[in-house]
């Protein structure tokens, strides 16, 4: 097979590409682990890898991709399906299971579903709505009232997630990570007792059910059978970003490794919070003692300057893979250390650079300031604001989390399964005159009928007038219409009882989802996609990478991983902030340790790291303190010599922008 498709590639990536498949056709080899630095070129090393399974024989039905996002793993096939049409000089088709963990964890429990004695026509619940769920249910059991510090239902969720995730007892869970709710081990494990009846009677599934009945399929072996059979190789993304489920399935998949691709950076590993495990990568070598491990270091995207610095900082963590990445680009200049007085100085100087930056050809959207927590950069908006220079903060509302879009995704759920009462609970509140009794009132006097959704006349609560017969005749028309024609149906509906602000801007999201639906097949399909990978609309700040302004872009270092600017400026590189104060076991200093590294590997050309000597903390007695600060410990005297170390006073020396 000619390897001419590889030639743009370096050693180490082609390296990478062949490894284990020399000849036609493929069998799988023996394991392999892709230490992809940042900016490395993993996701080019990733697709063509995949291309070579495609162009040595390999079936795109045998393949099984996982990625974090769905965007990911269209783009990785995207590559794939086109590289490898050149090169075999035919179209290849799909690769039918690429997507992200509980995507596929959706599809298989969906064509299993009566093996695991499950209803196939199972829907799934998002965040807000398992919340909402669980809170039913912790009302139900008198937890609501039970005590005013007894956990509200978003840390409830999470408390349940994490043990789900993490593969931990409740206890353990509660000790180490919510030390104060450690008080209700007893009524906490009765509500998630509770909670996970509720979805079975109800025949919903939250995320975390995704996993847990993949992992549990491959607990019966004639399942685990088929699935080994069927996935000859898996690729695996973002590894270093698993939690411990996750790798039970991937071993449930793969027990001896062999087929198995992992890709990853143990450098940026920065989501314990969610679960997720650095440990997964750093033990892989351990837990499959015959696999390849091959680093990608040249860097593309850093400055060697950059990179010296960034090498400098992973390189003193107690427990990783040597990082020596490295460059070709020409210097640019030592990444700066930014000393100024106080964090007011800090906003003054970073606007006032940013500016400069602007007059040197460099647009605001080439350039972003990054801090640990969003509120470091208040006094900085401010500053911004001042000047005219146009910024957008990362974050906000997400688009299914947006009540207007919430509000006609629970009719159509409801539609599909109408045991969720969840979904009864928030379409029939819609109506005017219907609040929580009469809803409930309502699911009531419909428990005991099967089948579809059928409402009729006489179900009708007191008070909602003409508007129930509007609705009923709409679940009728909506039963017997085309699943394409049916969502425009429920938009016109609900429009004239929508109660929220911005009527314009939300009626145009309604519309984006209309547009969005008519590309999918059946609504059992929309929904399951439009539950695990929302899509993006005009709620809240542009996403990353999505603005057609020229606008700043300010992000905490989570959100901007992945991304990638001319120049970069961090916020309060001082103890205290990164690492942050609530820091306190070596695990959590050395992924603090990782938060750094991400931040400085966004930059291209230009990194400045500001050292305010003052900064004021906001105390829980209400009151603010002026506290002298301290350079991160992660830049020790050591490293200074890979910095320009700058005093500044931070006052303006640049005209305004008009």
């Amino acid at each position: 097979m000619t390897l001419d498709h590889l030639k743009h590639m370096n050693k180490t990536q082609r390296a990478a590409v062949v490894h284990g498949y020399k000849s036609a056709p493929a069998q799988p080899g023996r394991p392999l682990l892709i230490i992809a630095g940042a900016g490395t070129g993993k996701t080019e090393t990733l697709s063509n890898r995949v291309v070579h399974f495609l162009a040595s024989g390999v079936s795109p039905d045998n393949i099984l991709l996982l990625t974090f996002t769905r965007k990911a793993a269209q783009e990785m096939t995207r590559r794939a399906i086109a590289t490898a049409g050149r090169v075999l000089g035919t179209n290849v088709g799909e690769i039918p299971y690429s997507g992200t963990f509980h995507a596929v964890g959706a599809r298989l429990v969906r064509e299993f579903a009566e093996q695991l004695s499950l209803s196939p026509n199972f829907t799934i619940k998002d965040r807000g709505d398992s919340a909402d769920l669980l809170d039913m249910v912790r009302h139900q059991l008198g937890f609501s009232t039970l005590d005013v510090n007894f956990p509200d239902k978003n840390q409830c969720l999470e408390i349940y997630s994490y043990k789900i995730n993490a593969c931990m007892p409740l206890k353990e869970v509660l000790k180490s990570r919510y030390p104060a709710s450690k008080k209700w081990t007893k009524q906490l494990r009765q509500l998630f007792t509770e909670y996970r009846a509720a979805k079975r009677k109800q025949n919903v599934f939250d995320y975390d059910d995704l996993l847990v009945y993949w992992a549990k399929m491959l607990n019966q072996p004639d399942i685990a059978d088929q699935l080994r059979t069927r996935f000859s190789h898996v690729l695996v993304d973002e590894y270093q970003d698993t939690n411990r489920l996750q790798a039970k399935i991937l071993f449930g998949l793969k027990p001896d490794g062999r087929g198995v691709t992992v890709v990853g950076d143990d450098a940026q590993a920065i989501y314990s919070f969610r679960a997720a495990t650095v440990e997964n990568i750093l033990d892989f070598p351990q837990v499959l003692p015959k696999v390849r491990v091959i680093n990608l270091e040249q860097n593309y995207r850093s400055t060697n300057q950059i990179l010296k610095a960034c090498n400098a900082v992973i390189n003193l963590s107690t427990r990783a893979y040597a990082k020596n990445l490295w460059s070709d680009r020409p210097n640019l200049g030592k990444p700066s250390l930014a000393v100024v007085e106080n964090d007011s100085a800090q906003a003054t100087y970073i606007a006032s650079q940013i500016l400069r930056a602007k007059e040197e050809g460099i647009p605001f959207r080439a350039q972003a300031v990054l801090m640990r927590s969003s509120h470091h950069s208040q006094k900085l908006e401010i500053e911004l604001t001042k000047r005219n220079i146009p910024f957008e903060k990362w974050g906000g509302v997400k688009f299914l989390e947006a009540a207007h879009i919430k509000d006609v995704l629970s009719l159509l759920r409801w539609l599909e399964n109408p045991r969720d009462e969840v979904a009864a609970m928030r379409a029939l509140k819609l109506l005017p005159g219907i609040g929580p009794s009469a809803a409930m009132k309502v699911i009531g006097r419909l428990e005991g009928r099967m089948g579809r959704l059928v409402l009729r006349d006489a179900d009708q609560p007191r008070g909602c007038g003409d508007h129930w017969g509007q609705f009923v005749r709409l679940v009728k028309r909506l039963q017997k219409r085309p699943w394409k024609a049916s969502l425009p149906e429920v938009v016109k509906w609900y429009l004239p009882l929508m109660k929220h602000d911005n009527p314009e801007l939300r009626a145009a999201d309604l519309g984006q989802l209309c547009i969005v639906a008519s590309s999918y097949s059946s609504r059992e399909q929309f929904l399951v996609e439009v539950t695990l990978e929302p899509p993006e609309g005009t709620v809240g700040p542009n996403k990353p990478g999505r603005s057609d302004d020229d606008c700043l872009v300010l992000s905490t270092i989570h959100s901007a991983k992945g991304q990638e600017w001319d120049h970069v400026y961090l916020l309060n590189a001082v103890d205290g902030c990164i690492p942050s104060s609530r820091a306190k076991t070596p695990a959590e200093v050395e992924e603090e340790r990782r938060l750094l590294y991400v931040a400085m590997t966004r930059a291209k050309n230009r990194l400045s790291l500001m050292v305010p000597q003052r900064v004021f903390s906001w105390r829980q007695n209400s009151s603010v303190v002026d506290l002298f600060t301290r350079r991160s410990q992660f830049i020790p005297r050591s490293a200074e010599k890979l910095f320009v170390v700058r005093a500044t006073s931070g006052k303006p020396r640049t005209r305004r922008a008009s």
